[in-house]
């Protein structure tokens, strides 16, 4: 079935699990690690670093204070990167099925440039391709200088990508996020553990 599809990454594609980065800064001496990392929604320099509004060196920086020892920037990067778990290649395959199947595939995610440039990238080019082998193309909150549920984020998704919300399904595991499609127009998913990616995908192809 040709369709226009419009995924979000982590828990959708992506396998993710917060409290393996809690458990990553806890060991490097954070204290407060769980309010660091909301469960509900990024706060705080997460927030800012998702949302493009301070650099990579700027977040370390700022974050490093907050350890009770010195820490590196490779340390850093690594207890963060313990947020992703990584894509099953099945969930890979999909994608592909999916675009020769007709479908129009693309990527909304709430995500910053030290997991997009380093874990991210890499599990795109795990069986031999990278980002362009799966996507027609994507917009991360970094890039948008916003996160999701904001409506800008949607629109930039709009304009960037040449979709028409009517024509086009949004998948997401965040309720608020996928509310916040619906509002704009777009047909949604709410992916949940009994209705996965693949279990969704299943009728476009």
């Amino acid at each position: 079935m040709k369709a226009t599809l419009l995924f979000d990454l982590g828990g959708v594609i992506m396998d993710i699990d917060r409290l393996r980065a809690v458990k990553a800064f806890q060991q490097l001496g954070m204290d407060n690690a769980d309010d660091f990392f909301d469960p509900y929604c990024q706060r705080g320099l997460f927030l800012q670093l998702e949302q493009g509004l301070i650099s990579p060196e700027e977040f370390r920086s700022a974050v490093r204070p907050l350890f009770s020892r010195n820490v590196s920037d490779e340390e850093i990067d690594a207890g963060l990167m313990k947020f992703l778990i990584g894509i099953p290649e099945e969930r890979l395959l999909r994608l592909l099925d999916l675009r020769r199947a007709g479908c129009k595939v693309f990527l909304l995610s709430n995500t910053n440039p030290i997991m997009w440039n380093a874990f991210i990238s890499s599990e795109f080019r795990k069986l031999g391709g990278d980002f362009s082998t799966y996507f027609d193309g994507g917009v991360t909150s970094f890039e948008a200088k916003c996160c999701k549920p904001d409506a800008r984020i949607y629109q930039l998704a709009q304009q960037k990508l040449g979709i028409i919300p009517a024509e086009t399904v949004f998948f997401d595991d965040g309720l608020a996020n996928v509310e916040a499609a619906r509002q704009l127009g777009f047909g949604a998913e709410h992916v949940t553990p009994e209705n996965d990616f693949m279990t969704l995908t299943e009728k476009y192809l």
